[in-house]
């Protein structure tokens, strides 16, 4: 037997090296194995002679021995990593290498290729490790396998393609299931996340506030119903944590300040909540232009400006408001003008500061728009009110205080003489300064507004309302002047609208006592012309009506009047013009197109509170209305005669009226005939007719006028009835308003019903004299017909102009339609 070779037991693998470069032992670290020496035992036990032993009896070996060793671990690895990768059939003896550029050495291999589905090639392990290496094919059994494989190729994808087809409609309709349940699920999510978001911030604004910019940013996503919620959720949430005052940010002097840890919290709060407040603003302006997101987006300005005018960032929301004051959509519209007339009536709020601000950009927006724009945008100053005792109430404080001044030094020079002490007059001086200076800082503290600063206040809103009524006046003379008056009979082509006028004569009614008496006269001038409607104040003929409808004319006659009784001492103005336009507008009057209202105040304010008329003027108007009387409504026509018996009471002489005698006797005048169309009431010689119409009225299918007719036909020139009516005319229009007719025919239905009743129990009783049983001397059916047949004419007028109107727009599509087709065959 030969020598045992010995045997070479290599050492375990090493761990992977570490550069000296990278360890790092810190102090903290020897610290640490100093203080816990007891616990590295393990190391001190180790047997550090063997391990020594060990590795000199390798290291003293051949090195041609161990590196065979370490090739022959590595190419075992590497042999077995390529048989699991690549399958290797073919051992590396029999194949030869192949050595590339770089020195390293690739061997062929060849893995085991068996067709599916073939009975015959199916094998054993044993046969299958027998058959590994190259097989090598004849040309023959080469091409019958690529057919083969060609075939079986076609077939399968025939199947497949007939799989993909059969299963499209299926997966479609999943994968479109499937989008609406993530969008969905992703819908709710959001949904939930805001009201979470929401919640968290009302419950605990301060600790919360970073939760500002998320909700901020979840408003600015795709899906258009999650924008909307977003913009309502912050509207809400920022109304509740707004505080109640301007937030000032620090600057960069006050950062580099040392603070308190309150201080600095708070600081963070305000500058978050601002700066998310400023987004969402910004946000809001810029939805506020898309049609789709407008209506929210205007609520939410809106309801942040009612709720905090005094916040930063109010001019935005401001001029937002304004920007939307006339807008052609209504809900936007009244949004708007509901907002701004909140913010005049309350005032309490921003300390007037807003209004000024409003005042001043409605002002420019009239102008801008050459007053062009819808009637509720300047409507809103109705609804201002201003304050006439503040320089009063200062005159009244100053005079106060100096008679306060004097009393105190009597009371101090009567003090000094009876006082023979020195002493005790310092202190009591003292205590009077010191009284003086506490009332000083008391009123410094207080919230209320300085009288002076809130006087200028006042004037800047009423410079701008004014100057805004003057402006709209000026563009009505304009354009009233500029309509061509060659043809009386012709219609001007292009006329110009004026939808400013109506609520600019409102609003010089209103505040008439507050305009300044260097513009009265301009302004009596341009009113006269106006009520004449036309350039030439002397020219009252078909064509003025036609620049300005009759409410307005009427309208500018109630301003004249108003402005001259709130400055009758100041102003020397002939008002009969205006008579004389009030008598002609009388008849021009209709009930459908004008406005009774404004027909009711003319007539109070012209002629009931108006002192005593000359004979000859308050009788061509008695005439005048009792003839409107008989071809207008109920309301109209009590308004004309409650306006009749005033007059006739104030006077006596206008009684003869009454009497059946043609001619007027001694009282008719100059004028023997009565001339109903004169333009002049002073010339219509109304004295010399009769008020026949009072017999007609009497026999009114509504029972209360024609009670009044028949109480005013009775009255006699013997008996002066001093005693004047208490109802006005404006206030008899209201209660025959529609509502109250309405209220009439049920009260009539259920008073036939009654008369049938006791028609059928016994025998009529015939009316006393004083009794207020209405007895009809018409017939019922007879009435029904003859309105049934005057509302259908008036259906089938309205009926022809809009068929009208459809022709015409018709003709005018087929007219474009031609001049298009004759244009594309040019082009071609």
């Amino acid at each position: 037997m030969g020598k045992k070779k010995d045997r070479i037991v290599l050492p375990p693998e090493l761990p992977p090296e570490i550069p000296d470069e990278e360890v790092e032992v810190s102090d903290d670290d020897l610290q640490f194995v100093k203080e816990n020496r007891a616990y590295a035992s393990l190391l001190s036990t180790l047997d550090t002679r063997s391990i020594t032993k060990h590795v000199t009896r390798v290291a003293d070996a051949k090195d041609d021995a161990l590196e065979k060793l370490y090739e022959k671990r590595m190419q075992k690895n590497a042999l077995k990593k390529e048989k699991e990768e690549t399958g290797l059939q073919v051992d590396r003896v029999d194949a030869l290498p192949i050595k590339t550029l770089d020195g390293k050495i690739h061997y062929r291999t060849a893995t085991k290729t068996v067709l599916e589905n073939d009975p015959s090639e199916e094998r054993t392990g044993e046969n299958v490790k027998k058959d590994k290496g190259m097989v090598k094919l004849t040309k023959a059994e080469k091409r019958a396998k690529l057919k083969k494989m060609r075939k079986d190729a076609k077939q399968q994808g025939k199947e497949v393609a007939k799989a993909e087809v059969e299963e499209t409609p299926q997966a479609a309709v999943l994968a479109e299931v499937k989008e609406d349940l993530t969008a969905e699920e992703a819908f709710e999510s959001k949904k939930h996340k805001l009201a979470e978001l929401g919640n968290a911030l009302l419950t605990d604004p301060e600790s919360n506030i970073k939760f500002l910019k998320e909700m901020v940013q979840i408003s600015k996503d795709n899906d258009d119903t999650i924008v909307k919620l977003g913009l309502l959720s912050l509207l809400a949430v920022f109304k509740d944590i707004v505080p109640g005052y301007r937030i000032r940010l620090p600057t960069e002097k006050e950062l580099d300040m040392k603070v308190s840890k309150t201080v600095r919290k708070m600081r963070y709060y305000e500058s978050t909540l601002l700066s998310a407040y400023k987004a969402y603003l910004q946000r809001l302006v810029a939805l506020e232009k898309k049609p789709l997101f407008q209506h929210v987006a205007v609520r939410c300005i809106c309801s942040l400006l009612d709720a905090n005018p005094h916040f930063n960032f109010r001019e935005s929301l401001l001029d937002a408001t304004v920007r939307n004051i006339s807008s052609p959509n209504d809900a936007i519209r009244k949004l708007c003008c509901s907002t701004i007339n909140s913010l005049f009536a309350n005032e309490g709020k921003h300390g007037g500061e807003v209004t000024v601000e409003a005042v001043r950009l409605i002002a420019d927006h009239v102008k801008a728009h050459n007053c062009q724009m819808h009637p509720d945008s300047v409507d809103v100053f109705l609804s201002l009110s201003f304050d006439e005792d503040l320089v009063m109430a200062k005159r009244i404080e100053d005079d106060q205080k100096f008679k306060n001044k004097k009393s105190k030094k009597r009371k101090n020079l009567e003090a000094s003489n009876q006082l023979e002490n020195d002493r005790k007059k310092s202190k009591k001086e003292m205590i009077s300064k010191t009284r003086e200076e506490v009332e000083a800082d008391y009123k410094a503290a207080s919230l209320a507004p300085d009288v002076m600063e809130k006087k200028q206040m006042q004037t800047e809103t009423l410079s701008a309302v004014f100057e805004t009524y003057f402006r709209i006046l000026k563009k009505t003379m304009q354009s009233i002047g500029a309509r061509p008056e060659a043809n009386a009979g012709a219609l001007s082509a292009a006329v110009e609208p004026l939808p400013l006028l109506a609520p600019c004569l409102k609003g010089l009614a209103k505040f008439s006592h507050l305009i300044d008496l260097d513009f009265m006269g301009d302004l009596m001038n341009h009113l006269r012309v106006l009520a004449s409607g036309s350039s030439n104040s002397g020219n009252t003929s078909d064509k003025c009506s036609k620049c300005l409808t009759v409410s307005e004319r009427l309208q500018c006659c109630i301003v004249a009047f108003k402005v001259m009784r709130n400055n009758l001492d100041a102003l020397n103005v002939d008002l009969q013009d205006f008579f004389l336009h009030l008598y002609n507008l009388v008849l021009e009057y209709r009930p459908g197109r004008d406005q009774g209202e404004v027909l009711a105040e003319a007539l109070k304010i012209m002629l009931c509170d108006d002192k005593q008329h000359d004979m000859q003027k308050t009788a061509a108007f008695i005439k005048r209305l009792a003839t409107l009387s008989l071809c207008v409504g109920s309301a109209d026509s009590m308004a004309a005669l409650v306006t009749v018996k005033h007059l006739l009471q104030k006077n006596v002489k206008c009684r003869n009226l009454l009497e059946n005698d043609i001619g007027g006797g001694s009282v008719s005048g100059t004028i023997h005939k009565y001339l109903p169309y004169s333009t002049d009431p002073n010339l219509s010689g109304a004295l010399a007719s009769v008020l026949w119409e009072l017999n007609l009225l009497s026999s009114h299918y509504h029972p209360a006028i024609s009670t009044l007719a028949s109480g005013i036909s009775s009255m006699s020139t013997a008996n002066n009835q001093v005693l004047l009516s208490k109802s006005s005319p404006q206030q008899a229009f209201k209660e025959m308003s529609l509502d109250q007719e309405l209220c009439f025919t049920q009260q009539s239905d259920s008073i036939k019903l009654n008369n049938k009743k006791r028609r059928a129990n016994g025998p009529a009783i015939s009316p006393s004299i004083g009794s207020t049983t209405v007895t009809n001397s018409f017939d019922d059916n007879e009435l029904k017909r003859k309105l049934c047949s005057h509302f259908m004419v008036l259906h089938d007028i309205k009926e022809n102009e809009r068929l009208r109107k459809e022709l015409d727009r018709t003709t005018l599509s087929l007219q474009l339609y031609e001049q298009y087709k004759k244009r594309s065959k040019q082009s071609r």
